[in-house]
C-alpha cells in the first residue's frame, strides 16, 4: 500500500487512524485468500465480522509515499473468533504492530455466531 496525503497529520506523517484501516485491509485480504470476501460471508453466510478488543504498538513513522506491506498472522482461532497478530512494515522497518480480536456476528441478531463451519476448517493448518 502507498501513503497517500489523505493518511497523513499536518506533518507528512502517517496517521495512528490510516495503520488500523490498513491493517483491516490485512484482515480483508487474508479473509479472501482463503476464499471468502466480506460481502459472500454477509450474503451467503449471514455473518459479518467486528473487533472486538484491539492492541497497536508504533514503532517508527510512515511518511508521505511510503510503499507500506501489511503482514497478517492467524494466532488463535475460535468457533466464535479469530485473534490476529499484524505488522506493517516499510522495507526492512517494522512500524507498527497489532493484536486483533474480532467476533464473528449473526446479522439476524447482531449477536456472537459461530464461523462458517468452512472457513473454521481453513483456517485450521493456515495461519
Amino acid at each position: 500500500m502507498r501513503v497517500y496525503y489523505e493518511d497523513t497529520d499536518a506533518g507528512g506523517v502517517l496517521y495512528h487512524a490510516a495503520v488500523i484501516r490498513y491493517m483491516d485491509r490485512g484482515r480483508t485480504e487474508w479473509l479472501r485468500s482463503r476464499g471468502h470476501t466480506l460481502a459472500s460471508l454477509e450474503r451467503d453466510h449471514r455473518r459479518v465480522f467486528a473487533v472486538h478488543s484491539l492492541s497497536a504498538r508504533y514503532r517508527l513513522p510512515g511518511r508521505l509515499d511510503d510503499e507500506l506491506t501489511v503482514r497478517t498472522r492467524l494466532s488463535r482461532r475460535a468457533r466464535l473468533s479469530l485473534d490476529f497478530e499484524q505488522a506493517l512494515w516499510r522495507e526492512d522497518e517494522c512500524l507498527a504492530e497489532a493484536t486483533v480480536k474480532v467476533a464473528c456476528l449473526s446479522t439476524e441478531t447482531w449477536s456472537p455466531a459461530p464461523l462458517p463451519p468452512d472457513l473454521y476448517e481453513k483456517c485450521e493448518n493456515n495461519g
